[in-house]
């Protein structure tokens, strides 16, 4: 059987929440099936070179590579980066996370959406099979574009992944201790975009401020579209006298031990095509806040408290009742390792592999 080629376009890059999916999907469909990982700056079998972009590569080059290669089949994974063309005998898969460029507009660049809707709409015309990553993204998907119902497939992600990272260096557990913070915390993770909403996150730490009731706010992410105007009211607050931490992005395994000693984890998103910081918090025992928005109810299915994405005071009600009660928060803790206890990559591996099967034949 010839092998699958996997988009590894992110492989080497920064980790995001899309490199994440495909790297953990690569390492858990090895055992299933011969599997190549294409288009990786450096790594895989058939990288693309530290010179072109992966627009170019996946515009230019692939076609070519795939006419010549006839692999089982080509995964893209990054919502919309097919080749433009079909190649005779290599069936195609996609994979659309969410569809924020269209939903959210002001959220991203206008060149980047015109990109988004205009290759996303020739890469479903191409694809013989879609994975989405909820079903709140299949829902959103079959009400804005023209696809066959039959050929989308709801396929979550897994969260085990945080349970195979080695723990920090001693440096790192050094610099984690000496940042200091009180015995109880509140820790948000994502990017400082306008979609992630953390305004809602700084207006309810302010309510609760100046209610007598202070909390500290370790702000985990780095810089955006769109991000300036957080970045001002964090400094705007911080001159008010609220402790809030801005950390940048940290290394993975810095991270997640992070996560482990906060005491509630927000992210109330404007919209999730899934929310895996969310999920990952939960399943190391974290009490978690999420927003009513996107696929968040969905995927954290009733193990999360939810607040209106607009809901300073409801934020800052919820925070300050999940910080008071010890027994609370252990039934949060629990509900919420037992939900995402489903979630597991090898579950979405064998998943995926039912759609190759498919598409193949």
């Amino acid at each position: 059987m010839q092998p699958a080629a996997l988009d590894a376009t992110l492989f080497d890059e920064p980790t995001t929440g899309i490199g994440l999916y495909a790297r953990e999907l690569a390492r858990s469909l090895d055992p299933l099936t011969p599997l190549e990982r294409w288009g990786a700056t450096h790594s895989g079998e058939r990288p693309r070179g530290r010179n072109q972009s992966r627009t170019g590569w996946t515009l230019a080059t692939l076609p070519a590579l795939l006419a010549t290669n006839q692999p089982r089949l080509y995964h893209a994974v990054s919502n919309f980066n097919l080749p433009l063309t079909r190649v005779p005998g290599v069936p195609y898969v996609l994979t659309v996370h969410d569809l924020v460029p269209l939903l959210l507009p002001d959220t991203v660049s206008r060149a980047f959406r015109l990109q988004f809707i205009g290759w996303l709409t020739r890469s479903l015309a191409v694809a013989d099979a879609v994975i989405c990553v909820s079903e709140t993204t299949r829902v959103s998907l079959l009400e804005h574009f023209q696809v066959d119902p039959a050929r989308v497939h709801v396929i979550h992600h897994g969260v085990d992944h945080v349970d195979r990272l080695a723990r920090p260096d001693d440096t790192s557990l050094a610099w984690l201790e000496a940042l200091g913070l009180p015995e109880k915390w509140a820790l948000y993770a994502g990017s400082l975009d306008a979609r992630k909403n953390v305004d809602l996150v700084l207006a309810a730490l302010e309510r609760s401020y100046d209610a007598g009731r202070p909390i500290t706010l370790v702000i985990a992410g780095q810089r955006w579209f769109g991000s300036t105007p957080v970045e001002r009211k964090v400094l705007a607050l911080k001159d008010k006298g609220l402790d809030v931490r801005v950390t940048g992005y940290l290394d993975a395994a810095v991270f997640y031990e992070l996560m482990r000693r906060a005491t509630v984890f927000l992210f109330p998103s404007r919209y999730e095509g899934f929310g895996l910081p969310p999920v990952e918090a939960m399943h190391l025992g974290i009490p978690t806040i999420v927003s009513t928005a996107g696929s968040l109810p969905e995927v954290c299915d009733g193990a999360a408290l939810t607040v209106d994405p607009d809901d300073a005071r409801g934020l800052s009600s919820v925070l300050q009742r999940v910080l008071s009660s010890a027994s609370f928060r252990a039934d949060l803790s629990a509900h919420g390792r037992e939900v995402t206890s489903r979630y597991r990559w090898s579950t979405a591996a064998k998943q995926t592999l039912a759609v190759y099967d498919a598409v193949t034949g």
